[in-house]
């Protein structure tokens, strides 16, 4: 299946890099090119295409801004950011980004891209499910799946894995607002836990227990009061 792209940047060759990256992926058509959001707006209502590659920080509209408007249709476009700036990884999966390229681009983290691009139906069209952390200078893209749980780091936050800690540049609020109620619980000021990923209680006094998660190191954290009686609902205690 052909996937047809819209390429949106205010520098010609950055969009000329971009197009050259895709010519190697013979599945993908660029289908147009435009400087801006007024113009990306205006081609999006003129051309057919199921994804818009869009640069963030541009004159008018930032990329930010135009998101929303671009997929303000019935079957609208993934957005895919294309940032020389992780700072807007938070940013970009609050407006629905399908994913959030960094330039240059890295060929393999495209073809990902590409294919769950190719992956997507246009009749089941949802947010990615991922929380933007720091790795090696980078960005990468954990799956909520992936995160045990979530440590208050001062402004930011600490994301914990099964075998590893990334510092994430939102704080713990904004992530308790992302990360789906469904899947996570607020358990202290200092811990957002993946409820998934319990694996025992343990009392630690006669109104206070704790979560042992089932991590490499069987972290053990303290519920706070005022939590626990929600927290021993939602887990059948």
């Amino acid at each position: 299946m052909k996937i047809r792209a819209l390429l949106v940047d205010d520098e010609a060759p950055a969009r000329s890099e971009l197009r050259y990256v895709l010519g190697s992926h013979p599945e993908v058509d660029v289908v147009g090119e435009a400087a801006n959001a007024a113009e990306a707006l205006e081609l999006s209502r003129d051309l057919e295409h199921d994804v818009v590659f869009l640069d963030v920080e541009m004159p008018g509209l930032t990329g930010l801004e135009a998101a929303p408007l671009v997929r303000e249709r019935t079957d609208p476009p993934a957005v895919v950011f294309v940032t020389a700036h992780e700072r807007y990884a938070i940013d970009a999966f609050a407006v629905e980004a399908f994913d959030y390229l960094l330039k240059p681009v890295d060929p393999d983290r495209l073809v990902r891209v590409i294919e769950r691009l190719q992956e997507r139906s246009v009749e089941n069209v949802v947010p990615v499910e991922k929380v933007p952390v720091v790795s090696g200078g980078g960005t990468e893209l954990l799956d909520y799946d992936q995160v045990h749980y979530v440590q208050a780091d001062g402004d930011y936050s600490r994301v914990h894995t099964y075998d590893r800690s990334y510092l994430c540049t939102a704080s713990l609020g904004d992530l308790e607002e992302r990360l789906p109620a469904t899947r996570f619980a607020r358990i202290h000021r200092s811990y957002l836990v993946n409820l998934s990923k319990v694996a025992g209680v343990r009392r630690a006094a006669p109104d206070r227990f704790c979560l042992q998660l089932a991590d490499a190191e069987h972290t053990e954290l303290d519920v706070a009061r005022r939590q626990s009686r929600q927290l021993r609902e939602r887990l059948g205690l």
